[in-house]
């Protein structure tokens, strides 16, 4: 597992080992987690989310299953950390939780085959997709809804590839302490290799994009002071308050 922190005014990459991390960059340096800031584990030039990709979601809201991904793009500006906050809009009356499996790229790629899609992935962490939920269906489309500063929370930190089963894992979103969504990405409609390939057709890839996979059925409303967490097994729990 590692992470992207922040120590005074020196920002590097670590590895986690409990509550111990460890320095990937410049000379050795061991710190305590608590001593540091939990950055976004990554700094995409675009965040590119995936709509309906759940079995059971589309079950949930008695919809066929899509033929192709349904794709929309977030801006970096959204994209905040672990126990960052999540600004509520005051132009939105309802805003909601969506629990999703993130993949982060390592590496630039464009028409990547489905085959070579783990060669161009640094690892997998916990994504929770923000959404003016009111805005989404008076525009009739994404892109205001969605993009609000602060409506991407990623982390906490990154499991590579060899320490994590993207295809046979649980995720669970709690609120305030309650179990909201509960479900597998087993669930998946379109799966990891299978996006790579289609969104790589799409757009070039580079090096810290993240691709949000989609969120399974029980998405819910947030209030100002709720606390929201996102847990995937294998990659450990994203938590972030709504302000």
């Amino acid at each position: 597992m590692f992470g992207r922190f922040k120590y005074n005014d020196n920002v590097f990459y670590g590895e986690v080992n409990g509550d111990i991390v460890i320095s990937k960059e410049g000379p050795f340096a061991e710190y305590e987690l608590s001593e540091l800031e939990v950055l976004p584990p990554s700094t995409p030039s675009k965040v590119v989310c995936v709509g309906l990709n759940y079995h059971d979601h589309a079950a949930e809201l008695g919809l066929s299953v899509p033929e192709e991904p349904i794709l929309f793009i977030k801006p970096p500006s959204a994209v905040i950390g672990h126990h960052g906050k999540i600004m509520y809009p005051r132009i939105s009356k309802r805003v909601d939780f969506e629990a999703e499996l993130a993949i982060i790229i390592g590496k630039k790629c464009k028409n990547i085959a489905y085959e070579r899609a783990y060669d161009v992935i640094a690892g997998f962490t916990c994504f929770n997709d923000i959404t003016a939920r009111d805005l989404q269906r008076k525009d009739g489309q994404w892109t205001r809804s969605k993009s609000f500063d602060t409506f991407a929370p990623v982390g906490p930190f990154i499991a590579p590839l060899e320490d994590f089963d993207p295809e046979d894992a649980s995720i669970i979103s709690r609120v305030n302490g309650k179990v909201m969504q509960d479900s597998n990405i087993s669930n998946l409609i379109f799966d990891v290799p299978y996006l790579i390939e289609f969104i790589s057709n799409v757009m070039t890839l580079e090096a810290g994009d993240i691709i949000a996979t989609g969120t399974p059925p029980g998405v819910g409303e947030l209030h100002v002071e709720d606390i929201v967490e996102i847990k995937i097994e294998g990659i450990g729990t994203l938590v972030n308050e709504v302000a």
